[in-house]
């Protein structure tokens, strides 16, 4: 039987995409229910998301909002999805076999889908990495048990990496990551826009400034809108 599942996206000023997302997930997961936390919309999302899901207001900041998201979602296990990000076919059957094999949170592969031809082997180095570091970003879709997740406090409350500051303490304290070998589709539209080696370096500079100082509040300025 498989867990009954609350997918938890956070959202801000996301009207083009929104209801492309939700409209995706009512077909891939009829029965799991999706929570999209709006952290002050101007745009009209919240109302694009009504028919679609349960909207829940929150402080603006991906951490808080998926924080709220959680602690308003009734599932047994929750799916923490970017707004453009697909799951691939299957991914809540991944979940029930992480569930049925005693895990307590996992993440999924990752797909770049940009014009870049470099993409797929950024894709193919995050995959390495969590399966060699236990190091997971939010765009690989994070799952874990709800009582779990709130038990540990949820997300640290960071404008920025709060998906590596989580998954580096779960492997801190021993928690093992289900990693799916399927694989979430997430879009390239920062690469597409910032250009592909721009891109890396930042990305790169702020896990390493992460890392050594383990301060993100002067990382968010350079990464841009956090979401």
């Amino acid at each position: 039987m498989e867990p009954h599942l609350s997918i938890v996206m956070p959202a801000l000023n996301e009207a083009g995409r929104i209801v492309q997302a939700l409209e995706r997930l009512a077909r891939a997961a009829p029965g799991a229910e999706r929570v999209v936390c709006d952290g002050g919309s101007s745009d009209g999302t919240p109302d694009l998301a009504q028919p679609w899901a349960r909207v829940v207001a929150a402080a603006r900041g991906r951490a808080r909002q998926m924080n709220a998201g959680a602690a308003a979602a009734s599932g047994d296990w929750l799916l923490f999805l970017h707004v453009d990000t697909a799951p691939p076919e299957g991914f809540a059957a991944e979940i029930a076999r992480a569930a049925q094999g005693g895990f307590r949170a996992g993440a999924f592969g990752l797909r770049i889908a940009g014009r870049h031809p470099l993409l797929p082997l950024l894709a193919w180095g995050a995959g390495l990495r969590t399966r060699c570091r236990g190091l997971a970003f939010g765009d690989q879709g994070l799952f874990v048990r709800r009582d779990f997740f709130l038990a540990r406090g949820g997300f640290p409350d960071l404008p920025l990496m709060e998906d590596y500051a989580w998954t580096r303490d779960l492997r801190r304290a021993g928690v093992a990551l289900f990693i799916s070998p399927l694989a979430m589709t997430t879009s390239g539209r920062r690469w597409d826009e910032w250009g592909f080696w721009r891109t890396w370096w930042r990305m790169r500079r702020n896990q390493w400034r992460f890392a050594r100082a383990g301060k993100a509040e002067a990382l968010a300025g350079d990464y841009g809108d956090v979401r």
